[in-house]
């Protein structure tokens, strides 16, 4: 049952940081200090897009319009760090 909470726990730290890159690219490509001509550029935000996208439009279709203020990302953050903190204090199940 540990490897079942450790792993839980990557997959929980790889969505993190999914959706941080995801939230830097996404300013550096406002900033135009990334252009999405370049063909590497392009596919890794096609990439992040496709994998992110079906967990953005969940949150969107709940949370209210905020203008031209996406908070998808936000919520999807502080969910990941709900799970871990609800998974960690109960790591004792796992063992």
């Amino acid at each position: 049952m540990t490897s079942l909470f450790q792993i839980l726990m990557l997959l929980l730290n790889i969505v993190w940081f999914i959706v941080i890159a995801h939230v830097i690219m996404s300013w550096l490509i406002n900033f135009q200090v990334l252009n999405l001509r370049q063909p590497l550029v392009a596919q890794i935000w096609d990439g992040l897009n496709r994998i992110l996208e079906p967990v953005y439009s969940r949150v969107r279709s709940v949370i209210p319009p905020m203008g031209g203020l996406d908070l998808a990302p936000l919520i999807v953050l502080i969910a990941v760090a709900i799970a871990r903190i609800v998974l960690t204090n109960n790591a004792a199940a796992f063992y």
